[in-house]
């Protein structure tokens, strides 16, 4: 079963874009009333790397993306409500064929 966040609620929100990739992932900043750090943005159709510092669990909440996980070959879909874990101090590759893939970003 899946399901999608709609709200993040009593959230400082970063007003100045986080633009990566010339303009194909952009996301703001949150933090949470208890310290919690999200990101939420979209990634257009593109294929992109990430690394990653402290662990991220990406959280899809509309469009729909394939990734391959840092010492993987196989690439795994990933829609709205489905999420997947990235390991800390490692990367993955994020491919995006359609619509753009919008997403909450949990650290930690």
């Amino acid at each position: 079963m899946t399901t999608t966040t709609d709200t993040l609620n009593s959230a400082a929100v970063a007003t100045k874009a986080n633009v990566y990739f010339d303009g194909k992932c952009v996301s703001h900043s949150l933090t949470l009333a208890d310290g919690t750090r999200k990101s939420v943005g979209v990634i257009l159709p593109s294929t992109l790397t990430f690394n990653t510092g402290a662990p991220e669990i990406m959280e899809g909440t509309a469009g729909s993306c394939e990734y391959q996980l840092a010492g993987t070959t196989e690439w795994i879909a990933s829609g709205p409500g489905q999420k997947f874990s990235v390991p800390g101090n490692s990367s993955f590759q994020i491919r995006v064929t359609g619509e753009p893939y919008s997403y909450i970003c949990h650290f930690g």
